[in-house]
């Protein structure tokens, strides 16, 4: 009888249109399968990226409407990555198209903008997608999914100054996320002066202002994407 036919297996991951592809593994018999490598495809081959929060976020938008950045974990490495949506009036039968993030994750925020900001979001067609072609599922990105989806519909974009990280429950809630610590650092490095989190966080970070709130009404309102119904 076999046991271990193969014991290690890692899979490159990205859409072949970005330069990024992400080396994940999903097997190994002699270590952890949470680890994560970011590579750029280049003239000469796949090259490592020394920083891939900074690589990500290179080409941000800093004053568009529907963009937000979250401080994620994917695997054991912290990650900052730029969320994106557009939310425009639907023609008929409204669509979701989700790209680089669960499509159920991001069903779950707009059924909460719609019920507690009062936003109509069921009537349009609803686009996410994370940017740089990766993929990552982390609870966090609750947050900037919700903030992305009210800065398209109100056109009003988000400072760039800001950072988010949190999971929404479903009566309107935020909810702390694991290793909030690590997130925080790796935003401070990269220069952010605000992060937005659920709770409180007792580490100091010089330069980094940490912003509580516990509920996506209040996140709006300190965004300053203060909605009416």
């Amino acid at each position: 009888m076999v046991e271990h036919l193969v014991d290690v297996v890692l899979m490159f991951e990205g859409d072949r249109q970005h330069v990024f592809r992400m080396l994940r593994g999903i097997k190994n018999r002699f270590g952890s399968t949470s680890e994560l490598g970011l590579f750029a495809m280049e003239g000469d081959g796949l090259s490592p990226v020394e920083d891939p929060s900074r690589a990500l976020l290179a080409e941000r938008p800093h004053e568009a409407s529907g963009s937000a950045v979250v401080a994620a974990v994917e695997g054991s490495r912290p990650l900052l990555v730029e969320v994106q949506a557009l939310l425009v009036r639907a023609y008929g039968n409204p669509r979701r198209v989700v790209s680089g993030m669960d499509p159920h994750r991001v069903a779950l925020v707009l059924a909460v903008l719609e019920r507690h900001l009062g936003l109509r979001v069921s009537e349009m067609d609803a686009f996410f997608k994370l940017t740089g072609g990766v993929s990552v599922d982390d609870p966090a990105l609750d947050l900037g999914i919700m903030a992305a989806a009210v800065s398209s519909v109100m056109g009003i974009a988000l400072p760039a100054e800001w950072v988010l990280a949190g999971e929404v429950g479903l009566t309107g809630e935020l909810r702390r996320v694991s290793r909030m610590g690590e997130r925080l650092r790796e935003a401070q490095n990269l220069g952010f002066r605000k992060a937005l989190v659920p709770g409180r966080i007792s580490e100091i970070l010089p330069g980094l202002a940490v912003v509580s709130e516990s509920t996506v009404r209040g996140a709006a309102s300190r965004l300053g994407l203060e909605t009416l119904e």
